[in-house]
């Protein structure tokens, strides 16, 4: 147990934060396997609808700081590329 009054106040803000970056990571994970999803079932409409709400989700998180921006770049550059890959498949 925290000895100090600030100890005590970044202690109870530590719970809060892991709470909030947990449920953050858990969004952006789910948004990005339901892009997936769209990708390897050949739907390039449903993939393109989707990268734009986990584009959205990881931008979101690395401002916040959950995940490192060029982590976030990373996964949007590789989502992106390959639904760029089945539309022009399909086109």
């Amino acid at each position: 147990m925290a000895n100090h009054k600030s100890a005590a106040k970044r202690a109870r803000q530590t719970v809060k934060n892991n709470e909030l970056n947990r449920s953050r990571r858990a969004k952006v994970r789910t948004l990005t396997k339901a892009v997936e999803k769209a990708i390897t079932g050949k739907e390039p409409e449903k993939a393109v609808a989707t990268l734009r709400v986990a584009e959205s989700a990881l931008a979101k998180a690395a401002g916040k700081g959950t995940l490192h921006r060029k982590t976030a770049a990373r996964k949007t550059s590789r989502l992106a590329k390959a639904v760029k890959k089945i539309s022009l498949a399909k086109a």
